[in-house]
């Protein structure tokens, strides 16, 4: 006869085995019984028809749960940054106001019959934090219609998309036009033309609303396009389309954008005059301004880095951007794209990523101060 202890022992272990065997079991059971009853079609899947109670609260339970637990530790820019909220501004009227609606605008009959409808927002940004409101828009939500931002990765324009969502619940029908729209008068568009336009006036209207037309960009992080070259404004929009180059907020607006568009755009914009206004900061450090001088012209050969103004001044090849009177902040966020391994996927890029990550911070500063420092390019007739 086995002792007691031992008895005991072959007790438990075959209580165990009981148990998960019947675990086990039960689990199967659950997996045939949910399997069945998807294959009976009994759960209707129409939008029309909603969902149950009880389905609807797991969702937006879990849902709710996921985005608290996955939202990163992050530090946000300053969120106040009227550049950063200008330029969020632009991107929300091109891609998600259509949804979402805006100050004066309700939500689109077609978005409310999606399921979940997409909320209005002003009622609902309060519940989350900057770092929520960041995971949100830059990986979307599954079983929604909320997409995850084109480009992952480019957490410069996410935030932007935030700092104007912080500001958005304040905005009546006026600010809203002033910070999204500026210069340009709103009229009644679908989906369509909001991104892309169904002739050039529309194309050039979309454009304009971050670029400007008369007046300049209304961010300093958005670049001049009056004046550049037809050649390398056509070069950067086939890339947008094609998705060659990272830009979450350029990839929307160039998705649709068929050749002939691409072609009046760009011959449209490196006709214009220089604008009437420009947001370019002021200034402070002269000695900046100096040494990128220096650096345009003769660059680094201890650093292998050649001189700015082979490609970008008035003798570059015509698909090379001019970078005379581009805003500082514009330019050093371009850089620092390259530096961080985007855009490198162009004829372009692959010549111009190695010699960012070559640059120093401070070089970058200093060619960023310098060519904000000059006047902009004239215009494509009048270089002939």
């Amino acid at each position: 006869m086995l002792p007691a202890r031992a008895r005991a022992a072959n007790w438990l272990v075959q209580s165990w085995r009981h148990l998960l065997g019947a675990v086990f079991a039960f689990a199967a059971a659950g997996i045939v019984a949910i399997g069945l009853f998807a294959w009976s079609g009994l759960y209707s899947v129409a939008a029309s028809s909603g969902h149950w109670a009880i389905v609807d609260f797991f969702l937006r339970f879990g849902m709710e749960s996921s985005v608290r637990t996955h939202a990163p530790a992050l530090t946000p820019p300053d969120l106040a940054d009227e550049n950063l909220a200008r330029l969020g501004a632009g991107h929300f009227h091109a891609g998600c106001a259509f949804c979402h609606g805006s100050p004066g605008t309700p939500v689109g009959a077609a978005a409310l019959k999606m399921l979940p409808p997409p909320p209005e927002l002003d009622g609902k940004l309060a519940e989350w934090s900057d770092q929520q409101l960041f995971w949100i828009v830059r990986h979307g939500i599954k079983y929604t219609g909320m997409p995850a931002w084109p480009v992952q990765g480019r957490d410069d324009e996410v935030w932007a998309l935030v700092a104007f969502l912080r500001r958005l619940p304040s905005l009546d029908a006026e600010a809203y036009k002033a910070l999204a729209l500026g210069e340009i008068e709103p009229r009644p568009e679908t989906a369509r033309q909001i991104v892309s336009g169904e002739d050039r006036v529309d194309t050039v209207e979309a454009c304009a609303r971050c670029h400007g037309l008369e007046k300049g960009p209304r961010s300093e992080l958005v670049p001049v396009l009056h004046g550049q070259p037809r050649e390398r404004l056509e070069t950067a929009l086939r890339a947008y389309r094609s998705r060659e180059r990272d830009s979450g907020i350029m990839q929307v607006a160039a998705a649709e954008l068929d050749d002939k568009a691409i072609r009046d755009l760009a011959a449209f914009y490196a006709r214009l005059p220089a604008p009437t206004h420009l947001p370019q900061a002021p200034i402070q450090d002269e000695s900046a301004v100096e040494r990128g001088a220096v650096l345009a012209a003769q660059g680094d050969a201890d650093r292998q880095v050649p001189a700015c103004l082979t490609c970008h001044g008035d003798a570059g090849l015509p698909t090379y951007p001019r970078l005379s009177g581009q805003p500082a902040r514009y330019l050093a966020s371009q850089l620092a794209a390259w530096r961080t391994g985007f855009n490198a996927r162009t004829p372009g890029g692959i010549v111009m990523a190695p010699i960012a990550r070559r640059l120093t911070p401070q070089q970058v500063a200093d060619a960023a101060a310098y060519f904000a420092s000059l006047p902009l390019p004239a215009p494509a007739q009048a270089r002939r």
